[in-house]
């Protein structure tokens, strides 16, 4: 009934839609659920496309061909499991250029910015369909993609770097599982061997460093399988041998892959074209190669002076002394969050959520030994708020969880991580602004820390820049964060930075989105300050800010200052190929 009362009321169509859409991107690729809303969304296409065919090209249509293409972007299934073999992969290509071409026949000049911004937003994610097609080729250079087990929740709005349509986020299951809980588990990891036999047919790729460095994010899914194996040893029979069964079709991949990497000989690296062509028309990011370079050398360079002046002027101070047990570790992490909610509240920086607190404690982390403690680590058992500034990124998670963008386009996680600039070049921004707000005021020695986490996020970008120009090996790159971070802090022994740099050689932009975001993210807030006599409150700043979206910054620039100049030159670029 609800259903034929939508279908005579354009709008409430077109919400219903977008609603739709933003729970099949939640969903799990086979549940039941997953195809009930499938079957809705093929629905309502034909029912939008009816009502909407006398009101050609107006939101109401974008709108529409969101819900299609979004649709459209799930690839089909072949012995159920996502097909990524190349003959269906150059097929859903011919198909990509139809939804691209309804979208360019859009004219929106006369629309309002908010809905152009959309538009805009539709356009990176089919571009970055086609990228990904053409260039990256995930499925074809890059083992890791067939990671499947996800234990932990990522603090974007989706997982960093290039995953397939048919993750396993073990993280949002309770244990012992419901008697639902374990048949849906069940039906998802089911998706895994038919997945890793695919695979041994589609990477033919010659990605050296790509495809060595990522058969140890399988070997991190075998682990998570051999955990969920003891975890569900009194569940169903059922459950227990499909675990089994990934479990083996994992090892049975490993050992395929490293008996193929010797073969493997190619570069990794897209090189600075394909870099920049990235870069501007997905990640909307009004930079190129070169300019990146340029920044984070700048930046770079920046924060290791002024880490100098800070040292120099905390020079009689005693130097912090690092968290030396759990116990310690509690007790300081309880006073950092009453301290952090209580500046961010008296000295008037955000405005009043409610989620703030909350989403601290839930990411109050523990005490780690000296001797597992990586980067991060090591920058809270010297001062938490140092690296708890940076959790803006659970703010923004919270923010979307409890208030859902009005735009269908907006309201979930944005494709092939075009969200970068904005979530992490707000959680980076955020720690040097904090600082200079005046939260380290009584402890300056914290400041130290913050200069040497900018330091360290551009030393990793700037290596990742060099590794897809392909001056650089992995290796290399990795060589040159550890020896640009300061105080030794990035060691070389740790998972982290393995992790870091070969994430950063997936997904390309991503190791420089810190700051670059940061820096787009700070010139966007110096113009809305010039723009009125009283300068600018920073609660209306952070509000008007959160409101947009978790979308690229030179969209929220657009929104908020009226000046598209940014968006017009990505525009009218060249298309580099």
């Amino acid at each position: 009934m609800f259903l034929l009362i939508a279908l005579s009321n354009l709008d409430v169509l077109f919400d219903l839609k977008g609603r739709l859409v933003s729970l099949f991107n939640r969903l799990s690729f086979h549940s039941i659920n997953s195809a009930l809303v499938i079957a809705l969304l093929l629905t309502l296409s034909s029912a939008t496309t009816a009502q909407s065919s006398s009101q050609a090209n107006t939101y109401h249509d974008l709108l529409a061909l969101f819900g299609d293409w979004r649709a459209f972007e799930q690839p089909p299934l072949l012995d159920g499991a996502p097909d990524y073999t190349a003959k269906t992969t150059a097929k859903r290509h011919r198909e990509l250029k139809t939804y691209q071409a309804r979208l360019m026949s859009f004219n929106i000049n006369a629309w309002p910015v908010a809905q152009q911004v959309d538009w805009h937003l539709v356009r990176a994610e089919m571009n970055g369909m086609d990228f990904n097609i053409r260039v990256l080729k995930p499925w074809v250079r890059d083992p890791a993609y067939y990671t499947s087990v996800w234990s932990a929740q990522s603090d974007t709005p989706a997982h960093e770097g290039p995953t397939h349509h048919a993750l396993v986020e073990l993280w949002t299951y309770s244990f012992p599982l419901s008697p639902h809980a374990e048949s849906q588990l069940n039906t998802e990891l089911k998706t895994i061997a038919p997945l890793l036999r695919q695979a041994r047919t589609n990477l033919v790729g010659n990605a050296r460093e790509l495809w060595v460095a990522g058969i140890a994010n399988l070997r991190g899914q075998a682990e998570a399988l051999d955990e969920l194996d003891n975890k569900t040893n009194r569940t169903g029979d059922e459950l227990r041998a499909t675990v089994q069964d990934a479990k083996a079709a994992t090892d049975a991949f490993i050992a395929w892959l490293e008996k193929q990497a010797p073969s493997k000989t190619g570069s990794s690296g897209i090189g600075k074209e394909n870099y920049t062509w990235q870069l501007r028309n997905v990640h909307l990011v009004p930079l190129s190669w070169e300019e990146e370079v340029a920044l984070l050398k700048r930046e770079l360079d920046r924060a290791r002076s002024m880490l100098a002046l800070e040292e120099h002027r905390n020079r009689r101070l005693p130097p912090l002394k690092a968290i030396s047990s759990p116990q310690e570790y509690e007790q300081r992490a309880e006073q950092a969050v009453k301290r952090f909610t209580a500046f961010l509240k008296n000295e008037n920086v955000l405005p009043p959520y409610d989620y703030i607190e909350p989403a601290l404690r839930a990411q109050m982390g523990a005490f780690v030994p000296l001797e597992s403690r990586n980067f991060f680590a090591t920058v809270a058992h010297h001062e938490l708020l140092a690296l708890w500034t940076h959790w803006y990124h659970w703010f923004d998670l919270a923010l979307m969880d409890t208030q859902p963008h009005a735009s269908p386009v907006r309201r979930g996680p944005l494709l092939y991580n075009i969200f970068d600039s904005r979530s992490e070049g707000m959680a980076t921004g955020f720690e040097e602004m904090m600082m200079h707000a005046g939260l380290f005021d009584n402890n300056p020695r914290a400041r130290e820390v913050v200069w040497i986490m900018l330091a360290q996020r551009a030393a990793r970008g700037l290596g990742s820049l060099y590794a897809h120009a392909n001056i650089f090996t992995m290796k290399e790159a990795r060589d040159f964060h550890v020896a640009r971070t300061p105080r030794g802090w990035m060691r070389e022994d740790l998972d982290l930075l393995g992790f870091e740099q070969l994430l950063y050689l997936r997904q390309p932009g991503y190791g420089t989105s810190y700051v670059t975001g940061k820096y787009l993210i700070e010139r966007m807030l110096g113009e809305m300050g010039s723009q009125s006599s009283d300068g600018i409150r920073l609660p209306d700043f952070f509000k008007q800010f959160d409101e947009q979206g978790v979308i690229p910054v030179s969209l929220i620039h657009w929104q908020l200052t009226g000046d598209g100049k940014q968006i017009q030159r990505l525009m009218k670029g060249p298309e580099l190929q």
